[in-house]
Order: C-alpha cells, then structure tokens, then sequence
C-alpha cells in the first residue's frame, strides 16, 4: 500500500462560517468578531483558492468540487471527515458528531471522480452509528499509516473505540489506541482529531507526545512509530495552538511535500524545519480565516484520493 498518493479532492467553500455544533468540543474555533459572513466566507475563499493553486502548481492533482448553499454546511471544507477513498476501490463513509455535518456526504461528488477516471469498488458505510451516538471521523479521527497497515486513533467524543477496532477489522489495518488531551482553562480536554495532534509520513512522523498524559499509551506510540522507521519531528502543545500537528505529506510530481499552513510553519523551530526537510520539502499556505473560524487547518482540507484509475 502507497503512503501519500497526487490526488486530493477538495471542497470550495459557499457559506463557510464557524459552526456552533462544533465548538462544543473543536476548542481550536474561534470567534470572529465584527466580520461579516460574507466577509468570512469570501475570506475563506481566497485562502481555499490560493491553496489550490500552490498544490497544482508543484504537480499534485486537485479535484474540486463547489459546495451547495443548500443544505447548510459550514464545515464542508474539511471532506476528509465524511469519507476516505482506498487502493482497493473502497470508499468509506463515517458517522459524523455534529448533526448539520451530516449533509456534507454527497454521492454527486463520487460522479465528479468518476468523471476524472477514478474507479470504485465499494461503498463502505458505518453512517448507522450516528443512531447509537457513535462517532467515528474519518481520518481526522484516524491517522492512517498505509503502508504499514496501523491506524492511529486518539479517543474522543468523536472517535468510538469500538467502532475503529470494526474499522481496522475490516481495512486489515493494526489499531494503535490511545488518548489524548489539552489545557482548556487549566483542564485536561480530550483533543477532537487525532489529525491535530500526529502526522505519519513515509520516513517520519511529526507528533505531540506531550498529548498523550498516559506514560504507557505514549511509550507504545512512540515504539510503534519506531518500530517503522520512521524519525520521530516532536511537537509541544503550544505548537499544537497553531495547527503544526495538523500536517499532510502529498505526492507532487517530481517530489512530495509536507503540506502545513503557514501558521503552523511559523512555530516549528529551526531544529523542526531541518529534521523534516531532511525527509520532505514543505509546503505552507495563508489559512488564518479557515483555521480561526474552522477550527482546522490544512490536513483537514485535503481527502486523499488513492482509489484506482479506470485504466490501469
């Protein structure tokens, strides 16, 4: 199984805007006094836009496809929640905590990649959860390590051990299980995504461990990551404020990239910086607008696309 692959699916914001039914557990959102939506949302845009551009231009694949205004959908810009596409042909669907984010599945979308040659085997659907309250948020809840078969996985309001136990007996992959946490007014909270706290690359792994409070879940992390060679790049959780764990290595198309916001880049060390260029090249890009409001970065933007192309 491939790591990082040169497709990307990205969806344009329309009415992008900070979404109340997350903020109750997204405690990276924030609120953005005197701006109108609007001003938001064509704000958002731009930054989206310009995202975009950076990633075609090095050689990476982006399909985009323009959210509807109807239903209502603040937090479309962050597909990698909803669904996750696999080398088998697999497409997986996953059930969402807040109620107004369940509309972001769309099938029309999966037209548009079969437009662009994608194929698809299956649909796997774990949606039914939502019923029982069980979450389980893609791969912002689960950090994929593909070639090794592992998935990463903090617990959360948003990420159901069980449920990702079913989801790693179905894909093959070995869970790695654990929790993680941040100060909130003092208290330890549970950090929403694990998205926000590791990125896995091909030879690295960026990571706050300082995250994981538990000394025996944070060694086996830790060992785990080791185990497959990769260099561990560690984070403080000051960093975390800033999106620096909520990373993506991308494929471009004569090297691959470690995709950040320029937020993030703007807090890693110079020592940081040179650990991971050692392996990648970085990619960083103006997010302010997304991140604030969102409470994501630009992990969250980007659902990988590793489905087979239809003539190969």
């Amino acid at each position: 199984m491939k790591q990082i692959t040169d497709s990307i699916l990205m969806i344009r914001p329309v009415a992008f805007r900070m979404n109340e039914q997350t903020a109750v557990n997204n405690y990276y959102q924030k609120v953005m006094d005197g701006l109108l939506p609007s001003t938001v949302n064509a704000n958002a845009q731009q930054e989206f836009d310009a995202f975009v551009e950076k990633l075609r231009a090095v050689g990476v694949n982006v399909v985009v496809v323009d959210d509807t205004v109807d239903p209502d959908t603040p937090d479309s810009i962050f597909p990698n929640n909803w669904v996750s596409f696999h080398e088998t042909g697999d497409v997986v669907l996953y059930p969402m905590f807040a109620e107004n984010r369940r509309a972001e599945r769309r099938e029309d979308i999966f037209d548009v990649l079969e437009e662009k040659g994608f194929d698809f085997e299956e649909i796997m659907d774990y949606t039914s959860a939502e019923e029982d309250n069980i979450f389980l948020e893609g791969t912002g809840s689960l950090v994929l390590d593909r070639e090794n078969q592992k998935a990463y996985c903090a617990l959360s309001p948003r990420a159901d051990e069980e449920l990702m136990i079913e989801f790693c007996e179905d894909f093959e992959f070995s869970p790695v299980i654990f929790e993680a946490f941040q100060t909130v007014n003092g208290e330890r909270k549970h950090i929403y995504h694990t998205n926000v706290m590791m990125c896995v690359g091909t030879t690295f792994a960026v990571i706050c461990a300082d995250c994981i409070d538990d000394k025996k879940e944070r060694k086996a992390v830790l060992a785990s990551l080791r185990q497959d060679g990769k260099e561990l790049i560690l984070l403080t959780e000051a960093q975390l404020n800033h999106f620096a764990g909520n990373m993506l290595q991308v494929q471009g198309k004569d090297k691959s990239y470690l995709v950040m916001s320029q937020a993030a880049k703007s807090v890693l060390t110079a020592e940081q910086v040179k650990m991971i260029e050692k392996h990648v090249e970085i990619l960083s890009v103006n997010l302010d607008t997304i991140e604030a409001c969102g409470g994501g970065s630009a992990r969250c933007m980007m659902a990988e696309v590793f489905l087979p192309k239809k003539d190969e």
